[in-house]
């Protein structure tokens, strides 16, 4: 599987990701985000974690205006596969890849630890190392976690099961505790909680490893 991880001003979660993706068996380009274009032949695309622009106007607004956003949802529209952590994930809601926002944490505070998740589907390239109900333990550092989407749109959320990770317990004031989850397609994952920071023993755990192992598994066989 060939991967691009996109590169901001502001992005500190873009190695990490690249580290996970090629423990993973990806092969992996990092895309600065004044290009244009996509590398050849590419099938996800990650936008990491960090504070792309400094987290200016909104988390992620400036980033999703960059001429590699382009690229990406055109990525998208062709059925290509996009992960968004963190930062990425507010990235994703500001490009209109998936609904909703995230907003500042209900506590006006910075949140920064391992927290439990629910995964709350299986069916995705991404959750497919998963069992629908399982417990996993992933860091989240976000101060605009809070994800806020109107009624009718998470009903089809629920719906659709496309809502891919909750918080096992409230943790930043988002509806229905959403932690992550998924265009309509099922080929663009967007989650708060840090994967990539869970692959190796030495850093705490590693329930993220299923996530990039299973996804690339899944693409390959595709």
């Amino acid at each position: 599987m060939r991967a691009a991880v996109v590169v901001f001003p502001g992005s500190n979660c873009d190695r990490d990701m690249a580290v996970a993706l090629r423990a993973a068996g990806a092969d992996v380009t990092m895309v600065w985000h004044k290009d244009a274009s996509l590398p050849d032949g590419v099938d996800l695309v990650a936008i990491p974690g960090g504070f792309s622009f400094g987290d200016y106007l909104r988390c992620g607004a400036i980033a999703a205006q960059s001429p590699i956003c382009r690229a990406v949802v055109a990525h998208a529209g062709r059925g290509g596969y996009v992960l968004g952590v963190c930062n990425g994930f507010q990235v994703l809601t500001e490009t209109g890849l998936l609904p909703g926002a995230l907003m500042r944490n209900a506590g006006l505070k910075f949140i920064c630890k391992t927290v439990e998740l629910v995964v709350q589907t299986a069916d995705t390239a991404f959750t497919a190392g998963y069992q629908a109900g399982q417990a996993i333990r992933l860091p989240v550092a976000h101060h605009d976690g809070n994800y806020t989407v109107d009624p009718d749109t998470l009903a089809r959320l629920q719906g659709d099961d496309r809502i891919a990770f909750c918080y096992a317990q409230p943790l930043n004031g988002s509806v229905a505790d959403i932690a992550g989850l998924v265009s309509e397609n099922r080929r663009v994952l967007g989650m708060m909680p840090h994967p990539e920071r869970a692959v190796d023993a030495g850093h705490g755990g590693t329930d993220g490893q299923a996530l990039f192992r299973e996804l690339v598994a899944q693409v390959v066989a595709a």
